[in-house]
């Protein structure tokens, strides 16, 4: 997507481990729970959650620097982070993202080799509840059903390049 709208998947704050191959400021921010605690207190996340005894965020500082550069910027968050942008005074659009079936989730986690049983687990339960509460009218604007990786990708290119036109037009006026 950079390449072709210069959007950037900014990174999340999080308190869990790296996982194996993971790098800190390439995949995450992999902070302390106290640190972020520090941050949370002091206003600077948008949204926040906490998921596995982890605690993950988007601060304001990180949109802000997409911004300051003209690019899009891209949230991977959850439906508590969601709601919680919900109420900002932000304007963005909402698209979820989401697995054909549980079972076909549960069988890319497992391909992934990147969970513990407890961790898998735990996501799938996550899951079935995100899926279940994404179904809420209004909550998201599009949702695409990642049965095919090429019409997916397909699909959030082109709601991009509207949110593109869209801006690019508002700005001329």
């Amino acid at each position: 997507i950079y390449k072709i709208y210069k959007a950037v998947f900014f990174l999340t704050d999080t308190t869990r481990q790296p996982r194996p191959g993971e790098v800190n400021g390439k995949d995450y921010h992999f902070v302390t729970r106290e640190e972020m605690q520090k941050e949370i207190d002091a206003g600077e996340f948008i949204e926040h959650a906490e998921f596995s005894g982890n605690m993950y965020g988007t601060s304001k500082g990180a949109v802000q620097a997409v911004q300051a550069r003209n690019q899009i910027c891209v949230l991977d968050i959850d439906i508590q982070g969601v709601k919680n942008i919900k109420r900002t005074d932000l304007n963005p659009i909402y698209i979820s993202v989401q697995p054909p079936s549980i079972d076909i989730l549960e069988k890319r986690l497992r391909d992934r080799k990147t969970e513990t049983e407890e961790s898998l687990l735990k996501r799938l339960t996550a899951a079935r509840v995100d899926l279940e509460l994404s179904k809420e009218p209004g909550l998201f604007d599009l949702v695409i059903i990642n049965d095919d990786l090429e019409k997916a990708y397909s699909e959030l290119k082109e709601i991009l390049l509207e949110e593109i036109k869209k801006t690019q037009e508002s700005r001329k006026s």
